[in-house]
C-alpha cells in the first residue's frame, strides 16, 4: 500500500524501534505495525504492557457494569457487557475475555428482560443500587474496574435535543463510593460524557483528582478504516471535515469524536477549541459555499465516493457543526449519506487531501460485533490500569457537542442559524501519543449472539 507523504514522524517515534523504520511517511497501517513488531510491540507501542497481560492468567479484573437499559439485541449494554462476559472478535480472530463481570446494576430494570436473562444464566447477580454494585453489598469498593453504558432507555429529551441520560448521576455514586473507600479503579463511560459541560467537567476532574484511567467515547473512531491508516502524530493539518449521519445528539457525537480522533495528531497537538456554532438546514449549504476550504473537502469526498453532483445537498435535515480552534485550524462536521463515517482533512505541503472512511457497519443480527475494538480497549486499560487514548478527548469532544446543541439557542428562541459561541472552557491541551487503536484484518462472521443459552 502507498502511503501519503505528508508529515514527520516526531522526535519521540524516531528513535522507537517500530517508528524508526517509518522515517518520513506520516501515515502507518496496523498491518506495517503487526509485521515489523508482532503483536507484543504493538502492545508496547500503545501503551498496554505485556506483562500486565501476561498476568491475567493469574487473575481476572472483576468489574461492575452499570447499565440503564438492557432491553434490546441492539441496545449498547447488550453489545458491550456481553464482550465482556463471551469475548470479542479482534484482528479477524474470536479473542476470549480476560475479565470477570462480578456484578451488574440496570436502571430500567423491569423493561430489561434481555439483561435479566442473560445474567440469570451467567449466575451474575442484579443489585438495586449503584453503590450495592460496586460494592458486591459491603461497605467498600470490592471492584477492579467499573463499566458504565448508560445510551438507552425510556429518558426524557429537552427541548434542545439533548437525551437526559444518567450517566453523570451513576457516575457520581461511583465516586462516592471511590471516596469513602479511599481507593478508586478504572472506569469506562459509553459515548460523550454528559449532556451537561458542568457534569462533564466534574466527571473529568474527578479522575485527575482521583487518579484513575477514564475513557470512554465513540466506536467509531475504532472501527475497521479504509484506507488502513493512522495519522502520525504531528501531521500538519489545516483544516477537517468529517461527513456521516449527524441527525441527533447521540449521531452529532459519533462525528465530532471521529474528528477528534484525528485532528488531535496534528502538529503541536490539540490546543482547545475557540468557538462552536451549529447552523441547520439549507443555511448549511450556503455556509459551505462561504467557506472554500469545506467545500473543497466536502467535494473531495464526492469524487471519491463517486457520487453524482449535488448528492450531499439533496439529503435530509441537513446541519453543520463548525469548530474553530485556539490554534487556527478549522473544522466542521457535515451531514450526508452514503459514505459511513468520512474523515477528510487538509494537509500542508499535500496537493490532495488525506480522506479516511469507516465504512459496512453490520446489520441487525451481526451488530453484536459492531464495537469489538471498543471492548478490546475497554479490557486493555482494565488489564493494565492506562487508558488507550488521553481522557481529554473524550472531554472535548463531549464539550463540542455540548455547546452544538446550545448554538441554535438564545434565550428561549431557536434559530436555524445558530450563534457562534466562544469557548474559552474549552481551552484543552494535550499532545496523543497512542499508536492504531481501530480493528483491522478479516472482519467477524455474520453470526448471532454467545449468550450461552438458548433465545
Amino acid at each position: 500500500m502507498k502511503k501519503n507523504q505528508i508529515g514527520i514522524v516526531p522526535e519521540a517515534a524516531a528513535s522507537s524501534p517500530i517508528t524508526g523504520m517509518m522515517k518520513s511517511n506520516s501515515v502507518f497501517t496496523r498491518r506495517e505495525m503487526l509485521e515489523l513488531a508482532g503483536v507484543a510491540g504493538l502492545a508496547t507501542f500503545t501503551g498496554v504492557a505485556t506483562d500486565a497481560v501476561a498476568q491475567t492468567a493469574q487473575r481476572r479484573p472483576r468489574i461492575a457494569c452499570l447499565v440503564s437499559y438492557w432491553g434490546l439485541p441492539t441496545s449498547h449494554a447488550d453489545w458491550i457487557v456481553n464482550k465482556l462476559l463471551d469475548g470479542y472478535w479482534w484482528q479477524g480472530a474470536h479473542t476470549p475475555s480476560q475479565v470477570e463481570v462480578v456484578s451488574v446494576y440496570i436502571d430500567q430494570l423491569d423493561t430489561s428482560l434481555l439483561g435479566q436473562k442473560v445474567c440469570k444464566a451467567k449466575n451474575i447477580p442484579i443489585f438495586k443500587t449503584v453503590k450495592e454494585t460496586v460494592t458486591l453489598g459491603q461497605k467498600e469498593l470490592a471492584v477492579d474496574g467499573v463499566v458504565i453504558v448508560a445510551e438507552h432507555g425510556n429518558y426524557r429529551t429537552d427541548l434542545k435535543g439533548r437525551w437526559l441520560l444518567p450517566r453523570w448521576w451513576i457516575y457520581h455514586q461511583v465516586i462516592q463510593v471511590f471516596e469513602q473507600s479511599k481507593r478508586s479503579v478504572p472506569v469506562f463511560n459509553d459515548k460523550h460524557l454528559s449532556y451537561s459541560w458542568d457534569e462533564a467537567k466534574w466527571m473529568f476532574d474527578k479522575s485527575r483528582e482521583l487518579k484513575f484511567p477514564l475513557t470512554g467515547g465513540s466506536s467509531i473512531p475504532t472501527y475497521f478504516r479504509k484506507p488502513e491508516i493512522e495519522l502520525a502524530i504531528n501531521t500538519p493539518i489545516k483544516n477537517s471535515i468529517v461527513v456521516g449521519n449527524a441527525a441527533d445528539e447521540g449521531a452529532i457525537f459519533h462525528c465530532i469524536d471521529v474528528l477528534q480522533a484525528f485532528v488531535d495528531r496534528r502538529k503541536g497537538g490539540e490546543t482547545g477549541v475557540k468557538a462552536v456554532q451549529s447552523i441547520r438546514g439549507p443555511e448549511t449549504w450556503a455556509w459551505v459555499e462561504r467557506n472554500a476550504w469545506a467545500g473543497n473537502l466536502l467535494e473531495a469526498v464526492r469524487k471519491k465516493f463517486d457520487l453524482k453532483p449535488g448528492h450531499f445537498q439533496e439529503g435530509r435535515r441537513p446541519n453543520v457543526c463548525i469548530v474553530e480552534y485556539n490554534d487556527g485550524s478549522r473544522a466542521s462536521v457535515i451531514s450526508g449519506e452514503g459514505v459511513g463515517w468520512t474523515y477528510a482533512g487538509e494537509i500542508e505541503g499535500q496537493k490532495q487531501p488525506t480522506i479516511v472512511s469507516m465504512l459496512g457497519w453490520p446489520g441487525p443480527i451481526s451488530q453484536y460485533h459492531a464495537a469489538n475494538a471498543h471492548e478490546h480497549w475497554i479490557i486493555e486499560m482494565m488489564l493494565t490500569g492506562k487508558e488507550p487514548f488521553n481522557a481529554e478527548r473524550l472531554l472535548l469532544s463531549t464539550g463540542i457537542v455540548n455547546y452544538y446543541m446550545e448554538s441554535n439557542w438564545d434565550n428561549g428562541r431557536y434559530s436555524a442559524a445558530g450563534r457562534r459561541i466562544e469557548t474559552p472552557f474549552l481551552d484543552i491541551k494535550y499532545r496523543s501519543t497512542h499508536g492504531p487503536l481501530f480493528e483491522s484484518g478479516q472482519r467477524p462472521p455474520n453470526t448471532p449472539y454467545i449468550r450461552g443459552f438458548q433465545s
